[in-house]
């Protein structure tokens, strides 16, 4: 089978690759385009670990095939500092120490962002239900609820 062509933006710069027709979107974005941080945690949608924005709309990349992104906008946790300066959600989940193993994390900034774009003042239980899909084997989540809240504080300049 022929490669598809695919002109794609990622992280606010236009992008262009080729992939075969069964190929994911977190396989290109890892292979081909050289953005590791998403991560395969299981390959069917469950952990999260590779979230992505994709239009504005939260996807397990594992999930999507690379060919779905012609024409769309693609945000990864590589495009969430601007420079050297961390966004806030990535200073806040240092300032609690929210991370331990790495693995989820990208996912859980990715997810974290989607939620305070569309809810810059959420409950605790909104917190909690928007990152359920997002699996943390080390941290116990509590830790990262409190600095997404604190975030979410923060950016609202409460």
């Amino acid at each position: 089978m022929s490669k598809i062509h695919v002109s794609t933006s990622i992280n606010g710069d236009a992008v262009e690759y080729l992939c075969e027709p069964e190929e994911t979107l977190l396989d290109v974005l890892r292979n081909r385009v050289g953005l590791t941080g998403a991560k395969e945690g299981c390959g069917s949608g469950d952990c999260g670990a590779c979230s992505v924005a994709l239009d504005g709309r939260l996807v397990c990349s594992c999930l999507v095939l690379a060919a779905e992104a012609e024409g769309k906008t693609v945000s990864t946790v590589e495009g969430i500092a601007e420079g050297e300066n961390l966004h806030v959600l990535q200073q806040k989940l240092l300032d609690h120490a929210a991370l331990q193993c790495g693995i989820c994390t990208p996912g859980i900034l990715i997810a974290s962002k989607a939620l305070l774009e569309k809810n810059p003042d959420p409950t605790e239980t909104e917190v909690r239900y928007w990152l359920a899909g997002n699996l943390c084997r080390c941290t116990g989540y509590d830790k990262i609820i409190r600095a997404v809240m604190d975030a979410a504080a923060e950016m609202r300049g409460a």
